[in-house]
């Protein structure tokens, strides 16, 4: 599970939570480092953002090897995670890509800046739905100058694919509404069409676990299909199978990055990654997550495999990705404190008995600095991670949390508190954050993926969450694990931890945070009239509105009205804590008993309509600043350099010059697959 960035949720130079949790762009008036510069470009909805790899030149050349071989490995997947996204991604950014480098034309015309606008918005969603909204993104130019484009340059697409650009077929890449069939309204490539919902459920429910408390991820790693004799059967993603070019190319990277690995338990998961990626046994994928979770020695860390579930409705299919990581040592230290005192947290908390684990295993935390992010993970990345996703190796193995550091810290260098000034009830709130906010949110961060994650328990015989919770298990799990760091932000345990000076004051800044985010300002990502539907958004919902509502009678957040703007103040903290506890409690019961009906009812009670009057004004106090609500990265580029016999010597980070620079490169260095997969 990932925390995503989230640019566009007001606090200083941080980052609030979710298990994709997302960073909260500030104001503009926050000077960044002159030596570096962070913003790289700014274009529709999007900010491109440039991040550093500190410490790099302290690696061995070995290390850097391994760093090297592992984003190569990464990068050669990347297409794969297009195609997921929808079947005629890769053709039309062969056509786009086309257009742009050969279009002699007139370039000062508004078509053609509304051409590249559209092309850099393809780029920065992996495909032609928005990534976050997963909306299909319309473009700001006509159909007839799209084709006079193609004309001009002489690029062929087909009719049917170009009128999709432009028409309302496959408009949404992630349906959850039920009502329109939640395979049937996504365009989301894991599945062919007319395979409905009841089908799918079906196909799996036949296949029955070898140990039914060691279930397989059944559906990570393929697409289910209809055979010519109209029977269903998985394509699985291997060497030899589905997206064969492109893992071969993966594997070879990763044959040499375990020829440098730093020690024998990373070299051995290493190993088991690329049995996996050749084979596609799922079997495999497990055993590699439990070497890879016990590979705890050595600077070097990665993600790569076909990890989160988010772009699934049905919440079984895995979207590509890779993560390369260098340990940050400093920060490490100071968060392992969390990490050595998981117990106390599991004990301590608000669950009933019966959900509490007995034992919390192997949970690990590092604040990591990202040497380079492909597929899910890119341009828009998370800010934390905790993985393994499957919960019986996380109760028996535990996990691995990371925070991604030099993410972070590229987020804050491009922040401020213009936005704060706007949505804060008033100047102690103001004051509280700037002074609390970052510590906070980077303690939320911990808690959530170290704890959180971590915590609670299923009970025997019942199913895994995707399957008893289906298309809500993502939110809930989010929500929980957001609840957990919630309960425990307003604690004195921190500050007998050592990790803050004033537990009180983190804690208020925190709830504050929450609280403004989940009921007002994350909906500047909404277009007017949407309901909510993407699963992170939707869990900072349920769970604001629900404390909101249930402290209605004690009158514990009041909602104010002043000038005709809106704001929301806590009135009392201590009375909060309880019901994120109470919260916390209810959720973990539906997580534990598999309670479907109880799971449905609260997000859909709480986390996915909008109060339109609200969302009105929010997006009007919101357009008088310039930064976009969303953020990603172009990544450094690893460049290295060869003696006379092809032996790396020594290998440069440098930076592209633009995003587009990069994306055309990736298409060229990169492009192992064909247009139709």
């Amino acid at each position: 599970m990932k925390l995503q960035t989230i640019a566009g949720i007001f606090v200083t130079a941080a980052v609030l939570i979710s298990c994709n949790k997302e960073k909260t762009d500030a104001s503009e008036d926050k000077k960044s480092d002159e030596k570096f510069e962070y913003v790289a470009e700014q274009f529709a909805d999007i900010k491109v953002l440039r991040y550093q790899i500190p410490g790099w030149e302290n690696l061995t050349l070995k290390e850097q090897e391994l760093v090297y071989y592992l984003t190569q490995a990464g990068t050669a997947g990347r297409d794969i995670y297009w195609d997921q996204n929808y079947k005629y991604n890769l053709t039309i950014r062969k056509a786009l890509e086309h257009i742009y480098t050969t279009y002699s034309g007139d370039k000062n015309a508004q078509d053609w800046k509304n051409f590249e606008i559209y092309l850099k918005r393809v780029w920065f969603s992996n495909g032609i739905h928005h990534h976050y909204s997963t909306d299909k993104i319309k473009p700001d130019f006509t159909k007839a100058y799209f084709e006079q484009l193609l004309s001009e340059t002489k690029t062929t697409l087909a009719p049917e694919v170009t009128d999709v650009i432009f028409n309302d077929k496959d408009s949404k890449k992630v349906n959850l509404d039920e009502s329109k069939g939640l395979i049937a309204g996504s365009a989301i490539n894991f599945y062919d069409k007319g395979i409905t919902d009841a089908e799918a459920e079906a196909f799996y429910k036949k296949m029955v676990p070898a140990d039914a408390n060691r279930p397989l991820s059944f559906g990570l790693n393929s697409k289910l299909i209809r055979n010519a004799k109209g029977q269903l059967e998985e394509k699985v993603y291997k060497s030899g199978g589905m997206y064969g070019a492109a893992i071969d190319k993966i594997v070879y990277w990763l044959e040499k990055a375990k020829g440098v690995a730093e020690n024998k338990k990373q070299g051995d998961a290493l190993g088991l990654l690329i049995d996996f990626y050749k084979t596609g046994d799922l079997k495999k994928w497990d055993d590699y997550n439990i070497a890879w979770l016990q590979a705890t020695e050595g600077n070097i860390d990665y993600i790569s495999g076909f990890v989160e579930v988010y772009n699934d409705p049905l919440g079984a299919r895995g979207s590509y990705e890779g993560v390369v990581q260098i340990k940050d040592f400093d920060m490490s230290a100071k968060m392992e404190k969390i990490s050595k005192n998981a117990q106390w947290f599991e004990d301590n908390s608000p669950l009933l008995p019966e959900h509490k684990k007995k034992s919390v295993v192997g949970v690990s935390y590092k604040t990591v600095i990202v040497a380079g992010e492909s597929g899910d993970s890119s341009p828009s990345t998370p800010i934390g991670v905790n993985l393994p996703n499957a919960d019986w190796i996380r109760a028996e193995y535990g996990s691995k949390s990371v925070s991604l550091g030099n993410i972070v810290d590229s987020y804050n260098n491009a922040g401020g508190t213009d936005k704060l000034k706007e949505f804060a009830n008033d100047q102690e709130e103001i004051d509280n954050e700037i002074k609390y906010g970052e510590i906070a949110d980077k303690l939320h961060t911990a808690l959530h993926e170290v704890v959180g994650h971590a915590s609670g328990q299923i009970n025997k015989g019942v199913g895994t969450p995707k399957e008893t919770l289906k298309a809500y298990a993502s939110t809930l799990e989010e929500g929980r694990a957001d609840l957990v760091g919630l309960y425990y932000l307003y604690s004195p345990k921190l500050q007998e931890l050592g990790l803050v000076d004033n537990w009180k004051q983190v804690g208020i800044a925190a709830y504050d945070n929450y609280i403004r985010n989940g009921l007002m300002t994350q909906l500047i990502r909404l277009e007017p009239g949407k309901d909510i539907e993407e699963a992170h958004m939707r869990n900072r919902q349920w769970v604001s509105a629900w404390v909101f509502e249930k402290g209605k009678k004690d009158n514990v957040i009041e909602k104010i009205s002043r000038n005709g703007k809106t704001y929301f103040n806590i009135t009392n903290y201590e009375k909060l804590h309880e019901l994120f506890g109470q919260l916390l409690r209810e959720t973990q019961r539906i997580k534990s008993e598999g309670d479907f009906k109880a799971g449905k009812a609260l997000v859909e009670n709480y986390g996915v309509k909008v109060d339109q009057k609200l969302h009105k004004e929010v997006l009007a106090r919101n357009e008088r600043f310039k930064s976009a609500p969303y953020s990603g990265f172009i990544n450094p580029v690893l460049v290295p350099k060869m003696d006379a016999d092809g032996k790396i010597i020594s290998i440069e980070v440098t930076q592209p010059k633009s995003f587009a620079e990069q994306m055309l490169n990736y298409s060229k260095e990169f492009g192992f697959l064909p247009l139709e997969n």
